[in-house]
């Protein structure tokens, strides 16, 4: 047999053990790389569900804004309807048209005094 054909099995075993290496140095870089993508991925979504969350509550917080401008505006409504109902001169008209009441004579009225103060 010839020198050239044949490599001794120590040599076969080091160039294995070189393929192996390589390979696994070569495997490594990828996995790495697949490792930041899965990362970057979580993040990714991470940042989209926080933003999912802000928009919910700036449309609860625009909705409520809302609800608050038209319960002023409601206030402000009764206000006015209550200051027109506790007018004095609608009180005196419902007085004398409802039941029948006058207003007192300043000239004959006369004050009882209970006890001597």
């Amino acid at each position: 047999m010839s020198t050239i054909a044949q490599a001794p099995a120590s040599a076969k075993r080091k160039a294995g053990s070189r393929t192996k290496a390589e390979s696994v140095r070569s495997r490594a870089p990828f996995a790495g790389g697949v490792l930041w993508i899965l990362l970057i991925g979580v993040m990714l979504a991470g940042i989209v569900a926080v933003n999912v969350v802000v928009l919910q509550l700036n449309m609860e917080c625009d909705g409520l804004s809302r609800e608050r401008a038209q319960l002023r505006a409601d206030n402000a409504l009764l206000r006015s309807r209550l200051s027109s109902a506790s007018s004095h001169l609608r009180i005196e008209d419902a007085a004398k048209a409802k039941l029948g009441l006058q207003e007192a004579d300043a000239l004959t009225t006369t004050y009882v005094r209970l006890g001597a103060k």
